[in-house]
């Protein structure tokens, strides 16, 4: 056997980014149930519902939004846009600093809110049935250092480029 055959096999098996993938693309499978109703796409979905919740307990800015769901500022942009455009949300300036917009829900946003939440929990329950909780902990423990490892990964990677920019920069 080459080791092609072997990476190949290898490519098969049931890795934790793998499986990872495979749940987190069943979630969204799933949910949001608001969004045949309302017209959203999956992702729309899923940033109305994190300006939603987090707008009531802080500002939200459309740098938030870019972070908690790892898109480039483009496509942040497109995605607000859209739901702006569907009177689900609206963009103010800051007193402060008139580049920034502040995100907020519309009324007819905010009334989808308990809709969201109860999507959330039932979710929830049908993903942790019949998981003990000492082993739903431990897969959160665990995920939480996946996670860190590779926020530390892609923190390696961008300070490997702007040092490397430096150098070519000083030539």
């Amino acid at each position: 056997m080459c080791s092609t055959d072997t990476y190949q096999e290898k490519e098969f098996e049931l890795t934790p980014g793998r499986l990872i993938h495979m749940l987190s693309h069943q979630l969204k499978r799933l949910g949001p149930a608001m969004g045949e109703e309302s017209g959203l796409t999956p992702i729309q979905g899923h940033v109305l519902k994190f300006i939603l919740l987090t707008s009531a307990h802080r500002d939200v800015y459309q740098r938030d939004v870019e972070e908690e769901f790892q898109i480039r500022k483009p496509t942040a942009t497109g995605i607000l846009q859209q739901l702006e455009k569907k009177g689900l949300i609206l963009r103010e300036s800051v007193e402060t600093d008139a580049r920034l917009k502040r995100i907020l829900p519309t009324e007819q946003a905010v009334g989808l809110r308990s809709m969201i939440l109860e999507n959330i929990l039932q979710m929830n329950r049908r993903l942790t049935k019949d998981i003990p909780q000492e082993e739903l902990n431990a897969c959160m423990d665990t995920l939480l250092k996946m996670l860190k490892n590779l926020q530390a990964f892609d923190q390696e990677g961008r300070t490997a480029k702007i040092s490397k920019d430096k150098i070519k920069g000083e030539d």
